[in-house]
């Protein structure tokens, strides 16, 4: 029987951001389910949208052993933190050590990691696996759409296959992906010749989507060119917060021939730079966002949602900024957002009970320029202990533990307050504290892209607004240093010239 040791670490670092991820943060998972070793992996790691779990399902039909090791992630934020990277790495190559004869290994690994100590997680990663399986065994990984990719990433595995939607609708289906390419490693015991191209401009997040153009031009031209002389080709729009030499969009090809692969690749990226102009769109400041949804909404059938695209928890934000909330209420909407992270004013809210005002300072309190707690009484209209199934297309089915967890409402304004952490992605996540969100006139989102899948279905009409967070829109207004040089910041902006010492 064919044995795989398979296992999962991932973290999507915005080196800007206010807070570190620690062993706990990975414990708990936020989004993501909670940290699961040995063979519990495999009872977790099914039917849901994970690379792992999708993974899972295909050894299964290939009637493959697989040896579990650990399987683990945390919501975006600041570095790992070098403790729990490598408790983490630790257990993860520890097992396959320690596996026996084994015929490859699957990862399903971010590629957008930066810890306290190294720049390049993955690219370590993949190096101390890849220094216990030794050169012949094949080592595969799925990727994120944003991964940041690097030669030492490419360079350990024999392939990377990266997500091809955003939101990632596709996560389980790249586990699968991944599967058939080690299927088709391990039958005809070759390996494939590697192409890889770093592209000369950063991509805001906002514009990646691959509902609209030109992101999802380019992913039809990339599934036409895949073949049988190219049998993966991976395009990695990147995450670009992360203030390393190898930030930004990516093409990785294998071939059957380097020609091949070369020839795949280079096409891509043609088609990716004759878009430049066109990876842009309108952004609103939060008092204009508002008043012109009040607008729309006014002969709308179904909700006018914002993105409030700065204060994403999915891109390292801390997901308790309060200027689109104010903004809300300054401007007298009658809407509903979250979700705003405040363990203490959930747990005031409780203490208070439903029916009850209470006045707090709520949110605010991660220390971003130009925001700060929004201190005013609310009523408590209902609480909960935070646990539900998200089953959206995004977050597939996990079930998910948000804490204590409250609806709050100021006027029109209703709030979903939580205690942890999660992009706010599924309709659930509104509903979990009693507010339908198809009922709502405006909803403001703390998300950038991925609450599209599943609210893009109930939407009038989709906006983004830029009130104060971790993740600029403009990722020109980021302080880097340490970007290789000559990269354009944005899109047809100025060169990256790294300072003076």
């Amino acid at each position: 029987m064919t044995r795989i040791a398979v296992g999962g670490f991932l973290h999507e670092t915005n080196t800007f951001a206010p807070t570190k991820a620690t062993f706990a943060d990975f414990q708990h998972g936020g989004g993501w389910p909670a940290m699961t070793q040995g063979a519990d992996v495999l009872k977790v790691m099914r039917r849901i949208n994970v690379g792992l779990a999708g993974f899972v399902d295909s050894a299964e039909a290939n009637s493959w052993e697989l040896i579990p090791t650990i399987a683990c992630g945390a919501s975006p934020s600041a570095h790992v933190t070098k403790d729990a990277f490598e408790r983490i790495v630790k257990v993860m190559v520890d097992g396959i050590a320690a596996a026996g004869p084994i015929d490859a290994v699957y990862l399903d690994l971010h590629g957008a990691m930066v810890t306290e100590h190294l720049d390049d997680g993955e690219g370590e990663i993949l190096a101390r696996v890849r220094r216990v399986i030794g050169e012949d065994v094949p080592l595969v990984a799925s990727l994120d759409l944003h991964a940041n990719v690097t030669p030492a990433m490419i360079g350990h595995a024999d392939a990377l296959i990266a997500y091809r939607t955003y939101p990632h609708v596709d996560m389980a289906e790249t586990g699968r992906a991944s599967a058939r390419h080690l299927a088709l490693l391990l039958k005809t015991k070759q390996r494939f010749a590697k192409a890889f191209r770093q592209l000369p401009f950063l991509i805001p997040i906002s514009w990646q989507c691959t509902n609209d153009q030109p992101t999802k031009g380019i992913y039809e031209k990339l599934a036409a060119l895949e073949s049988d002389g190219v049998p993966t080709l991976s395009f990695a729009p990147g995450f670009p917060a992360a203030d390393f030499r190898d930030c930004g969009p990516s093409v990785f090809a294998y071939g059957k021939t380097q020609a091949d692969a070369d020839r795949a690749a280079d096409a891509i990226v043609k088609l990716i730079e004759s878009h430049e102009d066109d990876f842009d769109g309108k952004i609103w400041s939060p008092d204009d966002g508002v008043r012109h949804a009040m607008e729309l909404a006014k002969g709308a059938s179904k909700p006018i949602i914002i993105a409030d695209t700065q204060d994403n928890p999915g891109a390292g934000g801390d997901s308790d900024t309060t200027g689109m909330l104010r903004a809300l209420v300054r401007n007298k909407a009658s809407a509903a957002t979250g979700a705003i992270y405040d363990p203490e004013s959930a747990k005031a809210a409780h203490a208070a009970g439903v029916g009850a005002t209470v006045t707090l300072s709520l949110g605010g309190k991660s220390g971003i320029p130009g925001d700060e707690p929004y201190r005013e009484t609310f009523v408590v209209e209902k609480l909960s202990d935070g646990r539900f199934i998200a089953p959206g297309p995004y977050y597939g089915g996990r079930e998910m533990e948000m804490g204590p967890s409250a609806a709050l409402r100021i006027g029109d304004v209703r709030v979903v307050v939580s205690s942890h952490k999660a992009q706010l992605a599924d309709q659930a996540m509104y509903r979990y504290v009693g507010i339908e969100p198809t009922e709502q006139k405006i909803l403001v989102n703390k998300s950038s892209v991925h609450f599209r899948a599943d609210f893009e279905p109930i939407a009038e009409q989709l906006m983004i607004c830029a009130a104060p967070g971790a993740m600029p829109a403009d990722t020109a207004s980021l302080p880097w240093t340490k970007l290789r040089p000559g990269i354009r910041i944005k899109p047809n902006g100025p060169a990256f010239n790294p300072p003076s010492r």
